[in-house]
């Protein structure tokens, strides 16, 4: 018998590499071949093949777990990577994709421009790849750091003069607000609403009566608050994407006509020495399971996802809550800036020490009928959407009657989202969430930090009043939220929706939410309607434009043990259409700016904090 092996060796060594043992471990490399066996030394050159190679094992008996070693450089794809139930593993299985150990592969949807050349006024053009032949980018990264879109003015905001007589098509600019493009069609208006945005392309732009008319109505046509100046008389704007305003340094703009990008680079740095990227692929990775038969026991380990397009609709986007929007033409349901990785109808499936970064719509959405999922040690960061997105929102139905209605058990239930940090979310789509959950179950967002945002840090229910939904026990626990709504109102470092029976908001510390753009107040938390049975405990808020806790046409509620330090005459506790009594308080203790000890105090209780948390 031994003899009769070796020989088999060495007859057909390659035939021992890739059937005669049990494989359970793949390479890949990007200097690797899919011709390839797939071995440390003969790597595959794609994920896709690992993929094929690892759904063949699975048909074999006896393998426990499989890794897939994937080498550091860049992979570049031109579509989502597609993950099925075939793909995946089971109760007894575990499908891992995980770096080398010192190496840092990126799954990237981006494109490199090539082609550059040098015109007046220091600005440069390259032609567009012929894959972007029916859209044009919206982002561009030099060496992996985000470039302005030329827009005016180059910071800050416009503040319209008035709105026009339908309050929805049209506004008028005061005299010299800006230089009236060559092509005003390609102009695109950034409205801001108290906590949502909207993008719509100009139709006209008449000098002589300075009035901007848009191609579509501004706001959300199914909500009729969402006009022009309902919020402020005078709201904020600005002006994207014309070659009239690319005059400032890291600006860019591309010509869909000419099918050219032209840019404007620090001065004495050249295109084509630096990286410049543009994302192509409209998504990065999909997990896809069934309700019947959903992915299963498939892990992802220190991979960086990048370069990710999402285009906007073609009559424009009108941002509702959340990145969710009005969808054009008109449709019942919302629609919702889509993530770069999305999973459906997966069971104890993670992302661990990932990264998520320099992308066109939203990171990661852990969506319908997810169970059991793990996010955890991961960077998100330099988005243009949402961070992380959990479960869903109302509009699903099933047989005429909504998914929650008809069949709750389908809720993404024990999802934990641990020790991740979330920074510099919503750079197109100011009203994003660092952290958003829908109607979700047994959620666990704990550890994490939360910083650098144009809206609010945590987001958890999606119903307007407190009518019983799969929306439960869900825990908040121990974040660092800071330095968020920066440019929008009316939210919070964490954001409330609707009844969440069981639910806790502990242990976290949240400061420094400095600016209250809007009409409504931007505050520490902020439990909005129908907010019914949350537990508020042990939390640190300090350093908030207005009241560090309020609460709008809420039930009852339990606030206790907190630190909460008022600045200016705010008090602790902001009640709007909701009854006093029915939010119970016990043993917080309350700080106000007029007193002597206040900064004594907050530096005392900050370090003590800090120290707590270390020792955790």
């Amino acid at each position: 018998m031994k003899k009769a092996f070796l020989a088999l060796v060495l007859l057909c060594p390659a035939l021992l590499l890739t059937s005669c043992t049990s494989r359970n471990e793949f390479f890949v490399a990007s200097q690797g071949s899919d011709s390839n066996p797939g071995t440390r030394a003969k790597p595959f050159a794609t994920i896709t093949k690992a993929k094929d190679a690892v759904r063949e094992a699975l048909e074999k008996n006896g393998i426990a777990d499989i890794t897939v070693w994937i080498s550091g450089g860049t992979y570049h794809i031109d579509s989502p990577l597609l993950f099925n139930p075939e793909d995946s593993g089971n109760d007894t299985t575990r499908i891992t994709y995980r770096a080398l150990p010192g190496h840092t592969p990126v799954i990237s949807g981006g494109v490199e421009l090539k082609n550059w050349e040098e015109g007046p006024d220091g600005i440069w053009s390259a032609p567009l790849p012929e894959s972007f032949s029916s859209f044009a980018p919206r982002e561009l990264f030099i060496n992996r750091k985000r470039a302005v879109r030329a827009r005016t003015p180059n910071e800050g905001f416009l503040r319209i003069k008035k709105a026009g007589k339908d309050k929805r098509t049209s506004f008028y600019y005061e005299n010299g607000d800006f230089s009236v493009p060559e092509n005003p069609e390609d102009v695109e208006i950034v409205l801001l609403h108290d906590w949502s945005i909207s993008r719509i392309k100009v139709k006209e732009i008449d000098p002589g009566e300075k009035e901007i008319t848009a191609l579509d109505s501004i706001g959300a046509k199914g909500l009729d608050f969402f006009t022009i100046d309902n919020w402020e008389p005078h709201p904020r704007y600005y002006l994207e994407n014309s070659a009239t305003f690319l005059d400032a340094e890291n600006e860019w703009f591309c010509d869909e006509s000419e099918k050219t990008v032209y840019l404007k680079p620090p001065a004495g740095t050249r295109p084509g020495e630096t990286a410049v990227t543009i994302p192509f692929s409209g998504g990065l990775m999909l997990i896809q399971g069934t309700v019947e038969q959903p992915v299963r026991n498939i892990h992802f380990e220190g991979i960086t996802f990048s370069h990710c397009s999402w285009q906007l609709p073609k009559n424009g986007y009108s941002g509702i809550q959340a990145t969710q929007y009005d969808p054009r033409p008109d449709r019942e349901q919302w629609a919702v800036v889509e993530a770069a990785v999305q999973t459906a109808w997966a069971d104890n499936c993670s992302f661990r020490d990932c990264e998520f970064s320099q992308l066109g719509g939203s990171g990661l959405w852990l969506g319908v009928g997810n169970k059991n999922c793990l996010v955890t040690g991961s960077l998100f960061s330099d988005i243009s959407g949402n961070g992380i997105m959990i479960g869903e929102g109302r509009d699903r139905g099933i047989e005429g009657e909504p998914w929650w209605k008809a069949s709750p058990e389908q809720a993404a239930v024990g999802n934990r989202i641990e020790n991740c940090t979330v920074t510099d979310c919503g750079k197109q789509f100011f009203g994003a969430i660092g952290i958003w959950c829908g109607l979700t179950a047994e959620t666990i967002i704990s550890g994490n930090e939360i910083s650098n945002l144009p809206y609010t840090g945590i987001s958890v229910g999606w119903m307007w009043d407190p009518q019983p939904t799969p929306c439960r026990d869900n825990r908040i626990e121990g974040n660092h939220i800071h330095h968020i709504l920066q440019v929008l109102s009316d939210g919070g470092g964490i954001y409330m929706l609707g009844l969440q029976p069981n639910s806790r908001l502990v242990n976290n510390h949240i400061h420094d939410v400095k600016i209250n753009a809007g009409r409504a107040e931007s505050n520490g938390m902020f439990l909005d309607e129908g907010s019914t049975d949350l537990l508020i405990a042990d939390n640190l808020i300090y350093n908030i434009a207005r009241s560090p806790l309020r609460f709008h046409k809420a039930t009852t509620n339990l606030v206790r043990g907190n630190y909460l330090f008022c600045s200016g005459d705010n008090p602790p506790i902001r009640y709007n259409s909701t009854k006093e009594k029915d939010i119970r308080k016990q043993d917080n203790h309350i700080f106000r700016e007029a007193d002597e000890d206040y900064s004594s105090r907050l530096k005392q209780i900050r370090d003590e904090w800090d120290k707590a948390g270390e020792n955790n």
